[in-house]
């Protein structure tokens, strides 16, 4: 690939590569799985995984593209991830989607008795690993599942894998804001929205 071809390849990124770069986005963890193998582009000297930028963007744009066919009110986004509940929040209301931050209530997507019970026709996790409740409800109702993976993750039962550090704080709110980004832009809503605004306070 010659110089030029990457600049053509970044040019066409959501923002520019040193954004993706300085939020953390490409910082693994020092466990990989088998199943985010294809993500992984190279191992530090520490010992940490480093994800492939470009694939975390095509991803992202591919699950926006996703979760822009469906009804905003059908979209459930969950998180318990500390730094995750604030970007995830902010990205449902932005879209007009639901959420559900901090402890996931076990039986919301499968028992219609229970206060809070849900019927979405997607979700969104922020790690299948803290998620896993809304996961295997997910599955047992077939509802399709957007997940953001880190290079531990198994990635089994989701439909599509955003690969991304899903544990830092600036990682987060970078992605959920290029998801409300490209989620509007997609059903033609403009936004002056910034990262900034997706990042919790410390």
């Amino acid at each position: 690939m010659t110089s030029n071809d990457l600049e053509i390849e970044l040019k066409e990124s959501l923002v520019p590569v040193e954004e993706y770069l300085a939020a953390g986005v490409h910082i693994g963890t020092q466990q990989k799985s088998q199943d985010m193998m294809k993500f992984i582009y190279r191992v530090r000297g520490d010992g940490l995984y480093i994800l492939d930028i470009q694939e975390t963007d095509k991803r992202i744009k591919t699950a926006a593209a996703f979760i822009a066919k469906y009804q905003p009110t059908k979209v459930l986004v969950v998180t318990s991830r500390q730094y995750g509940q604030y970007p995830a929040k902010k990205f449902a209301d932005a879209i007009g989607g639901m959420s559900a931050v901090g402890r996931f209530i076990p039986g919301m997507l499968t028992n219609q008795n229970i206060m809070g019970y849900v019927e979405p026709d997607v979700l969104v996790v922020t790690d299948p690993i803290g998620d896993s409740q809304a996961v295997t409800e997910a599955v047992q109702c077939g509802v399709p599942i957007v997940a953001l993976c880190d290079t531990n993750n198994m990635t089994s039962f989701v439909d599509l894998v955003i690969p991304t550090n899903n544990k830092g704080r600036k990682a987060l709110s970078m992605v959920y804001y290029l998801l409300t980004r490209e989620v509007l832009r997609l059903r033609g809503v403009a936004t002056s929205l910034t990262p900034e605004d997706f990042e919790t306070d410390l």
